[in-house]
């Protein structure tokens, strides 16, 4: 399986960002990365979906939308919308009828920031998920950059620490998140996490301070989705467009916090006795499975079952774990990094079905 590391849900002067579609092109090449989709508010720009180049660097930029009912009040309920190729916010209404606008227009439907809490210091009010009650959805945001620096923020003194230093702020997806994730999982449905950075490259100011809040180079190199396809990118604008959505669709990959260390190199899977399963994938538990992990460096490794935490290694690079057991297996990665325990990997999970 090829590595593909991806930047999504990002915000361009089309909606309340501040750079161009342009400017992120060229931010994300100086990062590395292989793909962006940017997702404007309520609005899907035709026009710049297309690979960018530099000399030898190229990035491939994708278009979607964060679609919300602006005239809610309070908002609630954004949807990341990918792979639709249309306008959409005209069902932005009624949750239910834009998850059945975006499935039939061939497209994904991801929960954006489902937790995420007023900053009152800072004028900026709670705009979490709210109708739970609904189908449809492909996934969720599990980790939002945006959505943990608001969380940091209990005064203006705050805002202004974490603006000047955006690198202590992330420490992991909100336990509430995780645990709602866990819930939707042991119902039995299929939900993909994404991980997702929120970019705006906001100016602030406050007196004499002024500062690019998050420029897109800083956000670029922290929450990653990391996704996995059989083949690698061919620099075909529709070939690799599918090759992407496909991985997005089926949860093939995992969120990574590339900002401490490279979450590259990643690996988790299950080998049954004849079969064999991949993030996102099914396997049978007749005859026992090895969950096998695979880490970039030693790191906190926990295994998850069913929302619960049955093994943790420590100082680990390979984790193995044997099971006849049934159940959503899914692991966490942590690791220090300026003087706090943070969240490092989390991926999609293999499902141990019974035989």
């Amino acid at each position: 399986m090829h590595e593909i590391v991806v930047n999504l849900h990002m915000h361009t002067t089309y909606s309340d960002g501040h750079g161009s579609h342009a400017d992120i092109a060229e931010a994300a090449m100086r990062c590395g990365l292989d793909a962006v989709i940017v997702t404007d508010h309520n609005v899907w720009v035709n026009g710049p979906q297309d690979y960018y180049k530099d000399g030898n660097q190229k990035v491939l930029m994708l278009i979607g939308e964060e679609i919300h009912d602006q005239a809610r009040d309070p908002q609630k309920n954004h949807l990341l919308v990918f792979g639709a190729e249309r306008e959409l916010a005209t069902l932005a209404s009624d949750p239910r009828h834009l998850l059945d606008g975006v499935r039939n227009a061939g497209g994904l439907g991801f929960i954006a920031h489902p937790v995420d809490p007023a900053a009152p210091a800072v004028d900026e009010s709670d705009i979490s998920w709210v109708d739970w009650e609904i189908q449809g959805f492909t996934g969720i945001e599990l980790w939002n950059g945006f959505s943990e620096f608001k969380a940091r923020i209990k005064s203006k003194l705050h805002a202004i620490y974490y603006a000047f230093n955006p690198e202590r702020i992330a420490q992991g997806p909100f336990t509430e998140t995780l645990q709602r994730w866990d819930d939707l999982l042991k119902e039995g449905r299929r939900v993909v996490a994404i991980g997702g950075s929120d970019a705006h490259a906001l100016p602030a100011h406050m007196g004499p301070l002024h500062r690019t809040v998050f420029p897109y180079e800083f956000h670029f190199r922290t929450i990653n989705t990391h996704l996995f396809s059989p083949t690698p990118l061919s620099g075909d604008l529709a070939e690799d467009r599918n090759r992407i959505l496909d991985a997005l669709a089926k949860g093939h990959g995992f969120v990574g916090y590339d900002l401490p260390a490279s979450t590259r190199g990643f690996r988790f899977s299950a080998q049954g006795k004849e079969t064999k399963a991949w993030m996102g994938e099914e396997i049978s538990a007749q005859n026992g499975v090895t969950l096998q992990v695979r880490l970039p460096q030693a790191a906190e490794c926990r295994l998850i079952k069913d929302g619960k935490l049955i093994k943790t290694w420590e100082k680990r690079e390979t984790c193995t774990h044997i099971t006849t057991d049934p159940g959503v297996y899914r692991v966490e990665v942590y690791l220090e990094y300026l003087g706090k325990r943070r969240g490092w990997i989390f991926s999609n999970p293999i499902y141990v079905r019974a035989s």
